[in-house]
């Protein structure tokens, strides 16, 4: 396992949620990363809970999530260690209210 995928691999284990993204929580850098943050608060989440990654600040790491999950594109959403997917797989679970059941947010 090379470095970045060691330090992807710690952060995704140590942290409940964890959130590749374009920018930050309070400034999201795209219309994909904005959504998925969106989504979190629609659930319940305290966007301080989240541990986000602003994938534009290392190259590396925006590189190496992509290969870490097996997955092309960013927002990433992890929890307890377990890749859940994109903003669109975000949506969906929401809307089932899976995703609620998932991160112990109670359903509206």
């Amino acid at each position: 396992m090379s470095d970045v995928q060691q330090r992807i691999d710690q952060l995704v284990k140590s942290h409940d949620i964890v959130l590749f993204m374009k920018g930050t929580a309070s400034f999201p850098m795209c219309g994909f990363s904005g959504r998925a943050v969106q989504i979190l608060k629609a659930c319940g989440v305290d966007p301080k809970s989240v541990v986000t990654v602003n994938v534009l600040d290392d190259p590396e790491i925006r590189q190496g999530i992509k290969e870490y999950s097996n997955w092309p594109t960013i927002p990433q959403l992890y929890v307890r260690g377990e890749f859940i997917g994109g903003s669109d797989i975000m949506m969906e679970m929401y809307e089932s209210g899976e995703l609620q059941r998932l991160l112990g947010t109670p359903t509206a």
